[in-house]
């Protein structure tokens, strides 16, 4: 089985991107994580990616005259690894619509909220502060607007009445460690066809799951 070349793009500790590398070690998995890049090269996930034997590339945005410049560079460092899929996974830089069109349907993105609620930043404040019962997580494919694009999958957990921003985000990042992996293998395993704005899962008529629910405590 040939595996999909994919690369992930972090800013930071790359939580995230630990929990997709963990995932696709499994040799039956659809994508291969052939790269660890990073806007910040002195980012710790950059460091747990070296020592974990993997390919690393440090981009650093700051030298750059602009946000294209930086990501015409990126790109660049993507075609060389010949990458096929990129996940941003705590990536810190928006994207210009250059970038983006370059990669359209090549790009997904995981975002702490229940998409189309709470696009930005902030948002585990922000659904406290609206009372929300439910929150949860969400990866789309990235389109030029901000956490917008189709959704490729969700989960879900109960607000608690104690929670605070950072407990709510404590509680759905363990989601995102578990949603993300999965989405990654429907997309990597050509599980998802997107028509309009909206996805559609499932080969040979078996639709697959979409949306995690842990159970109640």
């Amino acid at each position: 089985m040939r595996r999909l070349r994919t690369a992930v793009l972090i800013s930071g500790r790359g939580s995230n991107m630990q929990s997709l590398v963990a995932d696709a070690r499994d040799p039956a998995h659809p994508a291969e994580i052939v790269l660890v890049a990073s806007n910040d090269p002195t980012c710790e996930g950059l460091k747990w990616a070296r020592q974990e034997g993997l390919a690393v590339a440090g981009v650093d945005h700051r030298i750059h005259a602009s946000r294209e410049d930086f990501e015409r560079v990126l790109n660049i460092t993507l075609g060389i690894h010949r990458i096929e899929l990129v996940c941003l996974a705590g990536f810190m830089r928006l994207l210009t619509p250059w970038f983006v069109k370059a990669w359209a349907g090549r790009l997904i993105n995981i975002h702490p909220a229940l998409l189309p609620s709470f696009r930005g930043l902030h948002t585990h404040a922000r659904a406290l502060a609206e009372g929300v019962k439910i929150h949860g997580c969400t990866v789309h494919y990235v389109v030029p607007a901000m956490d917008e694009g189709p959704i490729i999958a969700q989960a879900a957990l109960p607000v608690r009445d104690d929670d605070t921003p950072d407990s709510l985000a404590t509680r759905v990042l363990s989601l995102e460690h578990k949603l993300y992996p999965h989405a990654l293998r429907l997309v990597a395993g050509g599980g998802v066809r997107v028509q309009e704005n909206r996805t559609i899962t499932g080969r040979d008529g078996r639709e697959q799951e979409t949306f995690i629910v842990p159970p109640l405590d």
